[in-house]
């Protein structure tokens, strides 16, 4: 029977073992990627992030993990649950600290019970709930799991579920005309149109990807994602050793699109790529141009989809705006454990009701769709509908 151990630091887990526990085409949750958010000062105590990593051995294998952390606030989660915060302070209890697996600061999609066998998933979360209870906590949360690990929840978790807006290239679309031909002609317009601004101001973009980036491309992209948080007076968790980190030891997923106009960079994003799927992250630009933050994040991330093969670009979070440049709606999940019986059976409606809001909400995007519709006139493109997360 495998034996449980809390880790506080990924340095302390042999990144082989912990690497395969997973197929490699997700980069959030590789080794190296979570281990470099704590030795790079993104992931730290004082910002509400205390390591404590869940891990399954026989003997001196490791069998299974979780990437968790003991959470004093909910900030950098994107699952939220501030309203149960208040709702426990109002009755006099404390909702932190609480623990979480998540990877810090990233709303993607992936693996979050790792484990070969499909068993040790549930022992997982077995221990999940032991400790957590041991331990006083609040609730144990599971944000962004993958489809395919919803089946070793007990009916104890909690599901919550959400909208974000993905592409997928499910039609064989080849280049970004043979993609815009899917399109009704108003939407086509549109983007049409978008595009010949950001060209007739003169702006051309760079690809970089991570073999190739320099300490210069790192500090422009990076500077970029500074000043996106300044405008918008949020704090900023990623560092530049922590981008240097990831083109160092993941120089395969690292992706940067940079905009030029007159011999500057004026725009960027930083995206990192999966097996088939290109994940946009954060972006940022000194100039003010129609157009170029919808081509600086989604229309240079399709045509790279297009042209690597990729079938899948995840944008990040939120933002109606994505559907009408082919983002389709798409359900993300996430499972909660609440310690407190009545919390947690108030909570079980409160879920329902919200789960039932927000599929009426899909299904009213769904609708909405800007590609052309079966039998219309082009019926070799499916109409697209909601879809459930990869």
């Amino acid at each position: 029977m495998p034996h449980t151990h809390l880790v506080d630091s990924l340095h302390d887990i042999p990144a082989d073992q912990w690497d395969a526990l997973h197929d490699g085409r997700n980069p959030f949750i590789a080794h190296s990627f979570l281990a470099g958010l704590e030795q790079h000062g993104c992931v730290r105590a004082d910002w509400g992030w205390t390591p404590r990593h869940l891990t399954l051995w026989q003997d001196d294998r490791l069998v299974a993990a979780a990437p968790g952390y003991l959470k004093d606030n909910s900030h950098g989660e994107f699952v939220f649950d501030h309203a149960w915060a208040h709702a426990y302070a109002q009755h006099g209890l404390d909702y932190f600290p609480k623990w979480l697996c998540a990877v810090p600061y990233s709303p993607v999609p992936g693996p979050r019970l790792l484990a070969r066998d499909p068993a040790h998933r549930r022992l997982l979360l077995d221990a999940m709930v032991r400790l957590a209870s041991l331990d006083g906590v609040s609730s144990a949360h599971v944000n962004f799991h993958r489809d395919d690990e919803a089946a070793a929840f007990t009916g104890d978790w909690l599901p919550r579920i959400d909208v974000q807006y993905h592409w997928r290239n499910e039609a064989g679309w080849r280049g970004f005309d043979d993609y815009l031909a899917a399109f009704d002609h108003k939407h086509r317009k549109n983007i049409r149109q978008e595009r010949a601004r950001v060209a007739r101001a003169g702006i051309t973009f760079r690809v970089v990807g991570g073999a190739d980036a320099s300490d210069g491309d790192l500090a422009i992209a990076h500077r970029f994602y500074l000043q996106t948080f300044a405008e918008y007076g949020n704090h900023p968790a990623l560092t530049l050793p922590f981008l240097r980190h990831l083109r160092d030891t993941m120089p395969g997923s690292l992706v940067l699109f940079l905009a030029g106009m007159e011999g500057r960079a004026i725009a960027g994003a930083i995206c990192l790529r999966g097996g088939d799927t290109l994940y946009g992250r954060y972006w940022g630009s000194s100039e003010t141009v129609p157009g170029l933050h919808f081509e600086t994040c989604y229309y240079q991330g399709i045509e790279y989809c297009l042209r690597e093969g990729l079938t899948r670009f995840e944008p990040g979070a939120q933002g109606e705006h994505k559907l009408a440049r082919g983002f389709l709606p798409t359900f993300v999940h996430s499972r909660h454990w609440i310690a407190h019986d009545a919390f947690r059976e108030a909570l079980r409606d409160w879920c329902g009701q919200e789960a039932a809001s927000i599929r009426r909400y899909a299904a009213t995007l769904a609708a909405h769709s800007p590609f052309k519709r079966v039998g219309g006139d082009d019926a070799g493109h499916a109409d697209p509908t909601v879809a459930t997360s990869g």
